[in-house]
């Protein structure tokens, strides 16, 4: 079976033994499938309370500490996770499944087949569940936002994003969907140029807060929203519209 990318990867007609190296997917497969992890990154957040072997990070994953797991699979994100760290696991004969996430429709069908092929369980209830909280159109008028993700230097979400999918589908139209890069860096002044009607500042990856953010945009509107519910593909899709239309004002 294909994964994502392409990439052909042979997976156990049964699958006991999961290390996930994506937060988003580590609470998707706790949620499912709990009695089959047994690893998963330090920034794994998800459930609160995991009890997992921790193996380091997204962008430094201990391999050694990966294969004395004995996976029948590690899952892994075309944007998350470094090309030559899957590379060696599958080197070392790890069947690696890499997802590749930047829409809701693309989570919703990339989910189905990961827990169809990679996990060798049934389709989660919770996954259905969320592709009818996200089945309702916005309605009402659409609002213009830049979103940062990091200062010094301040960096927004660009073209091809899951972040603008979500946004999108919300009513609100990112400023730099069309900007060559995905993540682009952007001096201050010219983001308040730019005079959108909502700068979204979520709280990861850089934590923006109350206190920390909204003083470098006078004169605009700013929200504050759960980093969680903007930009992970998981048993948090359920309830992040009503959470984010709430959020978002």
């Amino acid at each position: 079976m294909e994964d994502d990318t392409g990439a052909r990867v042979e997976i156990p007609e049964t699958v006991r033994r999961i290390v996930s190296l994506v937060p988003s997917l580590t609470e998707s497969v706790a949620a499912t499938v709990p009695e089959a992890l047994v690893g998963a990154t330090d920034w794994c957040t998800h459930p609160a309370g995991l009890d997992v072997a921790r193996v380091r990070g997204t962008k430094n994953p201990d391999l050694d500490a990966i294969r004395k797991l004995r996976p029948d699979v590690v899952l892994a994100n075309a944007e998350e996770n470094r090309p030559p760290d899957i590379e060696a696991l599958r080197a070392a004969g790890v069947p690696v499944w890499v997802t590749r996430i930047e829409t809701l429709d693309d989570a919703f069908a990339s989910l189905g087949r990961m827990f169809a092929y990679a996990c060798r369980s049934d389709r989660p209830g919770w996954l259905d569940a969320a592709e009818r909280a996200w089945h309702t159109p916005q309605e009402g008028s659409r609002r213009t936002a830049i979103v940062p993700i990091w200062r010094r230097p301040w960096m927004v979400v660009g073209r091809d994003t899951f972040t603008g999918d979500v946004l999108r589908r919300l009513g609100v139209d990112n400023l730099y969907a069309g900007h060559a890069e995905r993540y682009p860096k952007i001096s201050l002044p010219e983001l308040n140029e730019r005079r959108p009607d909502l700068v979204v500042l979520p709280d990861e990856p850089y934590a923006f807060s109350g206190t920390d953010g909204p003083e470098a945009f006078p004169g605009l509107a700013c929200a504050l929203v759960s980093g969680r519910l903007l930009t992970w593909y998981g048993p948090s899709l359920v309830e992040a519209p009503s959470l984010l239309r709430r959020a978002l004002g």
